[in-house]
């Protein structure tokens, strides 16, 4: 029982730790890249209408 208690505490350690900087920045790069996409596939479908 103890050495399943010893894992699980393992394993939640790296989920509690706070995401760098450098991580935070990827996911704001990766989101506006994501929404640039997706802009860019509206304005080609409208200017296609317009």
């Amino acid at each position: 029982m103890a050495s399943k208690t010893a894992q699980n505490k393992q394993t939640e350690a790296p989920q509690k730790r706070k995401p760098s900087k450098r991580e935070k920045r990827q996911k704001v790069v990766v989101y506006l890249m994501i929404v640039t996409m997706l802009l860019t596939s509206l304005l080609a479908g409208a200017g296609m209408f317009l």
